[in-house]
Protein backbone atom coordinates (compact mmCIF):
# COMPACT_ATOMS: atom_id res chain seq x y z
CA UNK A 1 0.00 0.00 0.00
CA UNK A 2 1.22 3.36 -0.79
CA UNK A 3 1.89 6.05 1.68
CA UNK A 4 -1.48 7.96 0.65
CA UNK A 5 -2.97 5.01 0.72
CA UNK A 6 -2.04 4.54 4.47
CA UNK A 7 -2.49 7.84 5.43
CA UNK A 8 -6.12 7.33 3.94
CA UNK A 9 -6.81 4.22 5.56
CA UNK A 10 -5.42 5.58 9.01
CA UNK A 11 -7.92 8.68 8.82
CA UNK A 12 -11.29 6.42 8.17
CA UNK A 13 -9.63 4.83 11.04
CA UNK A 14 -9.86 7.66 13.64
CA UNK A 15 -12.95 9.49 11.85
CA UNK A 16 -14.38 5.68 12.87
CA UNK A 17 -12.64 6.12 16.57
CA UNK A 18 -13.48 9.32 17.28
CA UNK A 19 -17.45 9.33 16.13
CA UNK A 20 -17.42 5.69 17.82
CA UNK A 21 -16.89 8.45 21.42
CA UNK A 22 -19.10 11.85 20.19
CA UNK A 23 -21.82 11.58 21.98
CA UNK A 24 -22.78 15.33 20.91
CA UNK A 25 -22.74 14.62 16.74
CA UNK A 26 -24.82 11.30 17.50
CA UNK A 27 -27.40 12.77 19.82
CA UNK A 28 -27.53 15.57 16.94
CA UNK A 29 -27.51 13.40 14.00
CA UNK A 30 -24.62 14.96 12.86
CA UNK A 31 -22.79 12.65 9.71
CA UNK A 32 -19.47 12.40 9.35
CA UNK A 33 -20.16 11.55 5.73
CA UNK A 34 -15.89 11.82 4.20
CA UNK A 35 -12.87 11.80 6.13
CA UNK A 36 -9.25 12.12 4.56
CA UNK A 37 -6.06 13.65 5.62
CA UNK A 38 -6.65 17.17 6.59
CA UNK A 39 -10.33 17.28 5.24
CA UNK A 40 -13.42 16.51 6.49
CA UNK A 41 -17.15 16.52 5.30
CA UNK A 42 -20.38 16.67 8.44
CA UNK A 43 -23.90 17.03 7.71
CA UNK A 44 -26.80 18.14 9.58
CA UNK A 45 -30.51 17.91 8.77
CA UNK A 46 -31.97 21.12 11.00
CA UNK A 47 -35.11 20.28 12.72
CA UNK A 48 -38.11 22.08 14.12
CA UNK A 49 -36.20 21.70 17.41
CA UNK A 50 -33.29 23.81 16.34
CA UNK A 51 -34.86 27.10 15.79
CA UNK A 52 -34.51 30.58 17.67
CA UNK A 53 -36.74 33.18 18.36
CA UNK A 54 -36.69 34.40 15.09
CA UNK A 55 -38.02 30.94 13.27
CA UNK A 56 -34.24 30.47 11.76
CA UNK A 57 -31.65 27.79 12.56
CA UNK A 58 -29.76 28.77 15.62
CA UNK A 59 -26.30 29.90 15.17
CA UNK A 60 -24.86 27.73 17.74
CA UNK A 61 -25.57 24.51 15.67
CA UNK A 62 -24.07 25.69 12.76
CA UNK A 63 -21.15 27.20 14.72
CA UNK A 64 -21.39 23.18 16.57
CA UNK A 65 -21.23 21.44 12.83
CA UNK A 66 -18.58 23.74 11.47
CA UNK A 67 -16.59 23.09 14.46
CA UNK A 68 -17.51 19.34 14.45
CA UNK A 69 -16.04 19.03 10.76
CA UNK A 70 -12.87 21.53 12.19
CA UNK A 71 -12.05 18.34 14.87
CA UNK A 72 -12.20 15.93 12.59
CA UNK A 73 -9.89 17.10 9.98
CA UNK A 74 -7.14 18.57 12.32
CA UNK A 75 -7.16 14.87 14.09
CA UNK A 76 -7.50 12.93 10.79
CA UNK A 77 -3.81 12.73 11.03
CA UNK A 78 -4.00 10.53 13.65
CA UNK A 79 -2.23 13.00 16.38
CA UNK A 80 -4.54 14.28 18.90
CA UNK A 81 -5.58 18.32 18.16
CA UNK A 82 -7.61 20.36 20.09
CA UNK A 83 -8.70 24.07 19.41
CA UNK A 84 -6.83 26.60 19.90
CA UNK A 85 -9.08 29.51 18.26
CA UNK A 86 -11.79 29.91 16.28
CA UNK A 87 -13.92 32.44 14.42
CA UNK A 88 -17.28 32.23 12.05
CA UNK A 89 -19.15 34.67 10.15
CA UNK A 90 -22.77 34.31 9.25
CA UNK A 91 -23.36 34.71 5.30
CA UNK A 92 -27.15 33.37 5.31
CA UNK A 93 -30.11 31.99 7.74
CA UNK A 94 -30.74 28.00 7.70
CA UNK A 95 -34.24 27.15 8.02
CA UNK A 96 -35.84 23.99 9.44
CA UNK A 97 -35.76 21.00 6.69
CA UNK A 98 -32.27 22.33 5.23
CA UNK A 99 -29.24 19.69 4.98
CA UNK A 100 -26.14 21.79 6.27
CA UNK A 101 -22.92 20.49 4.95
CA UNK A 102 -19.67 21.67 6.84
CA UNK A 103 -16.55 21.06 4.45
CA UNK A 104 -13.08 21.35 6.32
CA UNK A 105 -10.10 21.52 4.91
CA UNK A 106 -6.29 22.28 6.11
CA UNK A 107 -4.74 25.62 5.03
CA UNK A 108 -1.55 24.97 7.27
CA UNK A 109 0.25 22.38 9.28
CA UNK A 110 3.23 23.50 10.80
CA UNK A 111 5.00 21.80 14.12
CA UNK A 112 1.96 21.41 16.60
CA UNK A 113 -0.12 24.36 14.98
CA UNK A 114 -2.85 24.30 11.98
CA UNK A 115 -5.02 26.53 10.41
CA UNK A 116 -8.55 24.90 8.86
CA UNK A 117 -11.17 26.57 6.70
CA UNK A 118 -14.60 25.12 6.87
CA UNK A 119 -17.21 26.29 4.11
CA UNK A 120 -20.92 25.84 5.10
CA UNK A 121 -23.70 25.26 2.90
CA UNK A 122 -27.09 23.91 2.13
CA UNK A 123 -28.25 21.48 -0.16
CA UNK A 124 -28.51 24.37 -2.59
CA UNK A 125 -24.90 24.96 -2.07
CA UNK A 126 -25.83 28.13 -0.98
CA UNK A 127 -23.25 29.80 1.78
CA UNK A 128 -24.49 29.56 5.04
CA UNK A 129 -21.49 30.51 7.37
CA UNK A 130 -17.47 30.56 7.20
CA UNK A 131 -15.11 29.22 9.96
CA UNK A 132 -12.05 29.20 10.31
CA UNK A 133 -10.13 26.99 12.94
CA UNK A 134 -6.62 27.04 14.79
CA UNK A 135 -5.23 23.56 15.96
CA UNK A 136 -2.81 22.47 18.33
CA UNK A 137 -1.04 19.25 18.80
CA UNK A 138 -1.48 17.82 22.34
CA UNK A 139 -0.08 14.60 23.15
CA UNK A 140 -1.57 11.50 22.12
CA UNK A 141 -2.91 9.56 19.02
CA UNK A 142 -6.80 8.33 18.28
CA UNK A 143 -5.76 4.71 17.16
CA UNK A 144 -3.24 2.15 17.09
CA UNK A 145 -2.33 1.18 14.02
CA UNK A 146 -1.31 -2.86 13.81
CA UNK A 147 2.32 -3.33 12.83
CA UNK A 148 2.86 -0.35 15.24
Amino acid sequence: MTSHGKAQELAKAVGREMYSKDRTSQFLDIALDEIRPGYARMSLRIGEHMVNGHGMCHGGFIFMLADSAFAYSCNSHNHNAVASGCMIEFLAPAQVGDLLIAVAEERLLAGRSGIYDIDVTNQDGKHIAVFRGKSHRIQGETVKMQGE
